[in-house]
């Protein structure tokens, strides 16, 4: 069991359906990892402080103030206090500017690291840009692009140490919509997965990205009378949209060292996507991104900039 009382601070990275925690003890010292799906999306602004506490109360040294680093939609408008953005091309925001939120208890000081924007065209992140920063700790040189996948992924162009421009793409929630609430869900019920199908559905999908709509009513029409079973289905739908996100995305990839941050199945499938495409993509974990960003927000904050 750990010993708590050796709490230095706490790392949060509060997206729409979870949040997640790292107790950190000295010298980057992982105590404990928690997680609950008390995610932003389903908690009101004054909702939040007790759903931390929850959490993460009983590794609270006593007599102590426990500085909390925070990344993702806790700083959104619909979050706990509203994180500015700050506007590509630019650096990954750090500590610097980091919004305070008061807090009840006199336990914690929280601190909402700010997510970015961009203009033309519009776009936001939250909780990306720290897994960025992360990356460019580890990788400070690195000049090519960086893809996110996740309910709605990004690709970011990366030069310089500034992310200088970026996209973003609804593939993740178009899936969950499309697989779970249309018509095509009566064909997807059930589990498996059909890599073949996947690939040819990228192929397809990138070939003729404005057949997409009569691509996903096919789906339907097989399970009625071609006997298209559901691993089938289910891995064309993924490839179909992967395949128009990569059409639409190619002057981002083409060309670019690319680094894919993930370590799940939907991160996988971008992998096998890009190399299918000739590209030489490699993976890197995310989650250890996202712990990298909030320590090196920290160290600033902490006035390490050994």
């Amino acid at each position: 069991m750990s010993d708590f009382s050796t709490t230095e601070w706490i790392a949060l990275d509060w997206g729409t359906s979870h949040l997640r925690a790292w107790i950190m003890g000295a010298g980057a010292q992982v105590l404990d990892r928690r997680e609950s799906d008390a995610g932003m999306g389903s908690l009101a602004p004054d909702q939040f402080e007790g759903a931390l506490l929850e959490l993460i109360s009983d590794c609270l040294p006593a007599g102590q103030v426990t500085p909390v680093i925070t990344c993702g939609m806790a700083g959104s408008r619909q979050g706990w206090a509203e994180a500015a953005y700050r506007a590509v091309p630019c650096t990954p925001p750090g500590a610097e500017l980091m919004t305070r939120v008061k807090t009840a208890d006199s336990r914690i000081q929280v601190h909402i690291l700010p997510g970015v924007k961009q203009l033309q065209p519009a776009d936001v992140m939250r909780g990306e840009e720290t897994q960025i920063a992360g990356f460019l700790a580890r990788e400070p040189k690195f000049d090519g692009v960086l893809c996110l996948p996740g309910t709605h992924s990004k690709w970011a162009r990366i030069s310089a140490g500034e992310i200088v421009s970026f996209q973003s793409y609804m593939t993740g929630e178009m899936f969950a919509l499309l697989s779970r609430q249309s018509v095509l869900r009566h064909g997807m019920a059930g589990e498996g997965w059909n890599e073949a199908a996947f690939t040819a559905a990228i192929g397809d999908a990138m070939s003729r990205p404005q057949a997409l709509a009569a691509q996903l009513f096919a789906l339907r029409a097989g399970s009625l009378i071609a006997d298209l079973d559901a691993a089938t289905a289910r891995a064309r739908l993924s490839g179909l949209l992967i395949g128009i996100e990569l059409a639409a995305a190619r002057p981002y990839w083409l060309g670019q060292d690319i680094a894919v941050l993930g370590a799940d199945d939907l991160a996988e499938a971008y992998m096998r996507a890009l190399t299918a495409q000739g590209c030489l993509p490699r993976s890197v974990a995310a989650d250890e991104m996202t712990l990298a960003g909030l320590s090196a927000a920290w160290t600033t904050l902490n006035g390490d900039t050994t």
